[in-house]
C-alpha cells in the first residue's frame, strides 16, 4: 500500500459501493495546480501516488510533474506499474518459454520455482497463428482452422500447460479474434479495480503488451503501449517499467471527414504528419472539438498505428463517446458508472468545457481536408493520394523492373496474362481496420454494388477476409453484406492476424510460377498497418496499406497501375465501364448499416471467450510446476539465457578486438532483423528443420517457431530483403567473415566468430529497430554473439529490448554516421570505459583499428537511459536481474 505522502487516498461512492482511490485534486493541494497537465500524464501521476514506496517511487517523483508543466519535458526517471499485461501468441510463446526457463533456473539455484509467477493479470490471445492456406471458398475458415490446430499442436500444448501452471494467466483460445480487438471489446475496463486488504481500490486501467499495436486501446482512454517480451515478463513478475516522464505532443483534430474519406485515410494522414514532426519516445495526445463526433472505433484505428508514427502511444481521454462504446460493447452498468464518476472526480474526463492541456509541441489537422489515400510501397508513413499511387509505383519500380520491360506481358498456365504491378493479394486483414464498423460496412457495400453490376475479382488475385472479432461476422450478416463479399471471393478465412503479419499463405501455383519465372514485380493491397519489405509474402515486391473498401476495389481492378480516380475498375456485364465512384457508398449509406450493430452481438460472442474452442479444451497437459522439455521438439526448447547463471553478476569489462558482423542503412526494421514470415528451405533455419525431420511444407513461419531459439537465431538478420552494406551487391542475410573475407550467411559467420572467441558489433543508420515490438530481434542479436550495436538513432522498444538482453546500444554523436568511418568489415573495434561505474547516457570511447594499420577514436553516447536499465545491463539482462533479486 502507498505511503500516501500527499494525503491523496480518498473514498468514492458509486451506486452505493465504496471504492478507495488516490485523488489528484487532493495531491494538487501540495503539488500545485496540475489542471493543465496532459490527460496521459495524469494517469502516470496517479500510478505513482498509488505505488509510492520510498524505494522505486518516492515523493520527489510526483513533484517532477509540476515541473513538467513549466519545462514541458523532464529528465525524471519514474517507475510505472501497469495494471495488466496483454500478449499474442507469437510474442507470448517465447515469453512463457522464458518464464518456464526461469522456473528451472530458480530451482537450480535452490529457490522456489512457484515464485516465478505473474503478479498482475496476464491475458494471452492466440490470434497470430492462422494462415490463409485456403481462400475463396465457404470452407476456407473450417479448413484453415483445422490446419492451424494440427500445425501448432506442440505450441498449443505448451500454452495449455502455462494456462494451468501459472496463476493470473488466462489464455483466449484460437478463433476468437485479434488480441487488440478482444481487448477493446471485452478485456479493457477503462477504470480497473482490485481488492487490497479488504478494500476495493479503483484506478486507471493501464497496460503493457508484447505487441507494438497494444496502443490501440488508448482509443478507449486506457494508457498502454508495446514492450518487448522480456520487459513484459519483468512487469508480470512485479518489476516496474522504468521510463523518463515523456514529452507529450498535442494533436488537435477539428472538422469531420468528408464524403469518400474513411478512418483509414485519416490515420494514414496522421501517420505521415507525425513521422514528419518526429515523435519517437514521446506520447501523442489527441484533443480538439473534432473528438466530439469521432467514433470510438476511429479513435482506436488512430491509436493502433502509434508504432507507425513512432510514438509510445496515441492517447484519447475518456469522454461520453467512450462511455457509449462501453455500453454498446456490453460492459456492465456498474463498470460504466465507475468510469464516469472516477474520471470526473480525477479531472480525467474530457468534454467541451475541458481546459486545453499544456503540451511539449502541437500539431493540428482539419479532418475535412482528408482525402482517399494509400501508403506504400514499403513503409506505413509513405502516404500517397489515390491518384498518385500509379506514379509512386512507377518510380519505386525502377529499382526492380528492368528498363524497357515495364509493360511486359506474361502468359500463365491458368490461361490469363500477368504484368508488373498486378495485385496478387487483396486482404481485408489486421487489427487496425477489421473491426471498425464504418470501413468494414463500406467494404461490404462496395462488394454489393460491384456484384450487382456483374463485376468479378481478377483471377490472379488472392482474396481474403480475416476479421478481428466474431462480432464483425454478426453485423455483416445483419446488414446482409456478407453474401456479396463471399460472391467476390472475400470469404471468411479466419479470425486473427493473417496477411499483415506475413501469414498470407502460398499464392496459387500458376501465379507463383509466373512471378518466379519472369521476375514480375507484383503487389499486395491490405487493410493492415505494416507493409515492410518481405513481410507480406516473399513473392510480393511492393505492398500497399488501404482501407477495406479500397482493398475490394483493387481486387476488381487487378493492378496498382490504374488511377482509380480517373480510370474504370472494369466493365459491367454490358461492356460499360464501371468507375470507383459508381460503387462507392455515401456516408449516409454506411451510417444506416452501422446503426444495426447491437450490444447483444458483443454479449453473445464474449459469453464463453476463454472456453469457446472444443479442440483447445481437448489438449492433454502434464500437471507439473516446471515444464517437461521435449528434446525432439522443433517448436519449444529450453533457451540458454540462464546457462551458468551465478548468484552475483560478473563484472562489466571493456570489449576488445570486436569484429563487424553487419552494417545497415536507415530504417532497418525488427522484421529485417527477425522476420516473422515464411522460412526458406535453403536458409540456415530451413537446413536446421530439415535436419530434424521437418518437411518443407510443415516449416510454418518464423513467428510460430519463436519458442525454439535454434530456429530463431538462424533466422536473425535473415530477411530476404535486408541489405548488409558489407556485401551490398547481395540481398538477404549475408556478410563477410574476416580476416579471410569469405562471404557467408550472417548466422554461419557469427558461429565461426564464436568458435574464434571474437565478440561482434552491428552498425546502422537512423531509426534502427523500427516496427514490431519483437523481442527476438534482440534475443537473436545476443545469441549470434553481438555485444554492441552502434546506430544513429533507435526506435524505443528495440533499444529497450537490446538492454533487456544485455546488448549495449551506442549512438553516434554530433551528426557523425557510419559513412564517415568508411567501414569495410576488415576493422577491429575496442569499446573502452565499460565497467560497473558506467552511467546512463554517458560517453563511451571506441577505437577502430583499420586493416592498413591506422586507428580512429570516436566518442559515442551510451543509450542506456535510466539507472534501472543500467542495472539490467550490469546483470547481463533483465530476466537475470529479476531472478537474482527474487532469490535474494
Amino acid at each position: 500500500m502507498s505511503l500516501n505522502s500527499y494525503n491523496s487516498k480518498k473514498t468514492l461512492n458509486v451506486n452505493g459501493k465504496e471504492y478507495d482511490y488516490y485523488s489528484l485534486p487532493e495531491a494538487e493541494k501540495t503539488l500545485g495546480n496540475l489542471e493543465k497537465l496532459p490527460f496521459s500524464l495524469k494517469v502516470l501521476l496517479e500510478n505513482l501516488l498509488r505505488n509510492e514506496d520510498n524505494s522505486t517511487v518516492c515523493a520527489d517523483d510526483m513533484k517532477a510533474f509540476a515541473n513538467w508543466l513549466t519545462d514541458k519535458k523532464s529528465n525524471q526517471e519514474i517507475a510505472f506499474r501497469p495494471a495488466r499485461v496483454l500478449m499474442q501468441d507469437l510474442t507470448g510463446v517465447p515469453a512463457v518459454v522464458d518464464l518456464a526457463a526461469m522456473r528451472d533456473a530458480m530451482q537450480a539455484l535452490g529457490g522456489d520455482a512457484k515464485k516465478i509467477n505473474p503478479l498482475c493479470p496476464v491475458d494471452l490471445v492466440i490470434d497470430h497463428s492462422i494462415h490463409v492456406d485456403q481462400f475463396g471458398t465457404r470452407m476456407a475458415l473450417k479448413d484453415n482452422t483445422a490446419i492451424e490446430m494440427r500445425r501448432n499442436k506442440e505450441r498449443y500444448e505448451f500454452l495449455r500447460w502455462g494456462q494451468e501452471a501459472f496463476d493470473n494467466f488466462s489464455v483466449v483460445p484460437p478463433g476468437i479474434g485479434i488480441c487488440h480487438q478482444v481487448n477493446l471489446e471485452y478485456l479493457a475496463k477503462a477504470v480497473w479495480q482490485k481488492e487490497i486488504d479488504g478494500r476495493t481500490v479503483a484506478y486507471p486501467d493501464t497496460q503493457v503488451g508484447t505487441d507494438s499495436h497494444t496502443t490501440m486501446i488508448n482509443g478507449l482512454g486506457v494508457l498502454a503501449w508495446g514492450v518487448g517480451g522480456i520487459e513484459a515478463e519483468a512487469a508480470m513478475l512485479g518489476q516496474p517499467v522504468s521510463m523518463l516522464i515523456p514529452e507529450v505532443v498535442g494533436f488537435k483534430l477539428t472538422g469531420k471527414l468528408p464524403e469518400g474519406a474513411t478512418a483509414t485515410d485519416l490515420v494514414l494522414r496522421i501517420v505521415q504528419l507525425l513521422r514528419q514532426h518526429g515523435v519517437v519516445g514521446k506520447f501523442v495526445e489527441f484533443y480538439g472539438d473534432g473528438l466530439d463526433d469521432l467514433p470510438l472505433p476511429d479513435r482506436a484505428t488512430i491509436a493502433n498505428m502509434a508504432p507507425e508514427y513512432g510514438a509510445t502511444c496515441g492517447f484519447f481521454p475518456i469522454d461520453e463517446v467512450a462511455l457509449n462504446y462501453l455500453r454498446l460493447s456490453g460492459r456492465d452498468q456498474q463498470t460504466v458508472a465507475l468510469v464516469e464518476v472516477y474520471t470526473k472526480a480525477q479531472g480525467m474526463w474530457r468534454d467541451g468545457n475541458s481546459i486545453e492541456p499544456v503540451f511539449t509541441s502541437k500539431l493540428a489537422l482539419d479532418m475535412s481536408t482528408v482525402e482517399p489515400s494509400m501508403a506504400g510501397p514499403k513503409r506505413p508513413q509513405d502516404r500517397a493520394a489515390l491518384s498518385e499511387v500509379p506514379e509512386v509505383f512507377k518510380v519505386a519500380g525502377e529499382q526492380y523492373i528492368p528498363a524497357g520491360e515495364e509493360e511486359k506481358t506474361v502468359a500463365t498456365a491458368a490461361g490469363f496474362e500477368m504484368h508488373h504491378g498486378d495485385v496478387v493479394i487483396a486482404a481485408i486483414t489486421s487489427c487496425t481496420n477489421t473491426s471498425n464498423p464504418s470501413v468494414m460496412v463500406a467494404a461490404g457495400l462496395v462488394a454489393k454494388k460491384a456484384a450487382e453490376k456483374g463485376l468479378q475479382v481478377k483471377p490472379w488475385v488472392k482474396t481474403s477476409l480475416a476479421p478481428g472479432s466474431k462480432v464483425v461476422t454478426d453485423y455483416l450478416k445483419a446488414t446482409n453484406l456478407l453474401p456479396y463479399l463471399d460472391q467476390l471471393g472475400f470469404n471468411l478465412v479466419g479470425y486473427g492476424c493473417t496477411t499483415c503479419i506475413g501469414n498470407s499463405g502460398p499464392l496459387p501455383e500458376a501465379v507463383a510460377n509466373a512471378i518466379n519465372e519472369n521476375d514480375l514485380a507484383v503487389c499486395s493491397v491490405l487493410s493492415g498497418n505494416r507493409n515492410f519489405e518481405g513481410r507480406i509474402n516473399p513473392l510480393v515486391k511492393a505492398s500497399w496499406l488501404a482501407s477495406p473498401p479500397l482493398v475490394v476495389a483493387y481486387a476488381l481492378a487487378g493492378t496498382i497501375k490504374k488511377d482509380l480516380t480517373q480510370e474504370p475498375l472494369a466493365e459491367d456485364a454490358d461492356g460499360k465501364p464501371v468507375y470507383l465512384r459508381d460503387i462507392w457508398p455515401t456516408n449516409a449509406e454506411i451510417e444506416a448499416e452501422v446503426s444495426k450493430i447491437t450490444s447483444e452481438m458483443f454479449r453473445t460472442q464474449y459469453a464463453d471467450v476463454f472456453t469457446g474452442n472444443e479442440e483447445w479444451n481437448k489438449i492433454a497437459i502434464a500437471d507439473s510446476e516446471t515444464y517437461r522439455w521435449d528434446e525432439d521438439s522443433t517448436y519449444v526448447r529450453l533457451p540458454p539465457y540462464f546457462d551458468g547463471l551465478t548468484l552475483e553478476p560478473l563484472p562489466v569489462k571493456p570489449i576488445i578486438g570486436a569484429r563487424l558482423l553487419a552494417s545497415f542503412a536507415d530504417s532497418v526494421t525488427t522484421d529485417h532483423i527477425s522476420p516473422a514470415s515464411a522460412i526458406k528451405a535453403d536458409s540456415p533455419a530451413g537446413h536446421y528443420l530439415q535436419e530434424h525431420g521437418v518437411a518443407v511444407k510443415d516449416f510454418n513461419s518464423y513467428g510460430s517457431r519463436r519458442g525454439n531459439h535454434e530456429v530463431m537465431m538462424r533466422g536473425t538478420y535473415g530477411n530476404i530483403r535486408i541489405r548488409n552494406e558489407m556485401v551490398d551487391e547481395m540481398e538477404g542475410g549475408y556478410t563477410k567473415h574476416y580476416p579471410d573475407g569469405e562471404i557467408l550467411s550472417i548466422f554461419d559467420a557469427a558461429m565461426k566468430y564464436k568458435e574464434e572467441n571474437t565478440p561482434l558489433i552491428v552498425v546502422a543508420g537512423r531509426d534502427y529497430g523500427m516496427g514490431s515490438s519483437r523481442d527476438w530481434a534482440a534475443k537473436g542479436t545476443l545469441l549470434l554473439g553481438v555485444k554492441v550495436v552502434i546506430a544513429e538513432s533507435y526506435e524505443r522498444i528495440h533499444r529497450s529490448n537490446l538492454i533487456g538482453m544485455g546488448v549495449l546500444p551506442l549512438e553516434f554523436k554530433n551528426k557523425q554516421t557510419r559513412k564517415d568511418l568508411k567501414l569495410t568489415g576488415a576493422e577491429t573495434f575496442d569499446v573502452l570505459g565499460l565497467d560497473n561505474s558506467l552511467k546512463p547516457q554517458s560517453d563511451v570511447q571506441v577505437i577502430i583499428h583499420y586493416a592498413g594499420g591506422n586507428t580512429k577514436e570516436i566518442e559515442l553516447r551510451c543509450r542506456i537511459d535510466t539507472q534501472n536499465e543500467m542495472e539490467y545491463y550490469f546483470n547481463q539482462g533483465i530476466l537475470q536481474y529479476v531472478l537474482r533479486k527474487m532469490i535474494k
